[in-house]
C-alpha cells in the first residue's frame, strides 16, 4: 500500500502545480504589464509581483519535484487564499465567475494543505535528500 501512496503523491505532485506553472510563466511576457495594472486596481502593490512569479514557478516546480514540498505547499495555500479573498470575493459579477474562482481556490489550498501535511512521498529530491543526511 505505501508503494501506491507514494505513487499517488508523485501524480498529485506533477497535476498540482501546473495550474501555477503556466499562470507564472504568462505573466513573465506579455502578461506581466497587465497582470500588474490589475493587481493595482485592486489595491495590491503591483512591486509584489515578480514574488507572485517566483511562488507560482518556482514553487510550482519545488513542488512538482518534491523540493522543499511541505514549505513550498503552506506557502501556496496562503497565497492562494489571499488571491482568493483579494481577487475573487465579489459575487456580484455576472456569470458567477468569481464565486466559481473562489471555489476553486478553496479547492486548491486544501489540495496542498493535504500535501503539505502528508508530505512529498518517496519520488522526490526531499526524499533523497533526507536519505543522505
Amino acid at each position: 500500500m505505501k508503494k501506491l501512496d507514494d505513487s499517488a503523491l508523485l501524480v498529485a505532485r506533477v497535476l498540482m502545480p501546473i495550474l501555477f506553472i503556466v499562470a507564472g510563466y504568462g505573466k513573465l511576457g506579455t502578461g506581466y504589464a497587465g497582470t500588474q495594472h490589475y493587481m493595482a486596481a485592486m489595491g495590491v502593490p503591483g512591486f509584489l509581483l515578480p514574488l507572485t512569479i517566483l511562488l507560482e514557478v518556482g514553487g510550482g516546480l519545488a513542488v512538482l519535484f518534491g523540493l522543499l514540498t511541505r514549505s513550498v505547499a503552506l506557502i501556496t495555500v496562503v497565497f492562494t487564499l489571499l488571491t482568493e479573498f483579494i481577487f475573487h470575493a465579489d459575487f456580484t459579477q455576472a456569470g458567477n465567475r468569481n464565486q466559481i474562482n473562489f471555489m476553486k481556490n478553496l479547492t486548491i489550498a486544501g489540495g496542498y494543505l493535504l500535501l503539505a501535511v502528508s508530505g512529498p512521498g518517496a519520488f522526490s529530491i526531499d526524499r533523497l535528500l533526507d536519505k543522505k543526511g
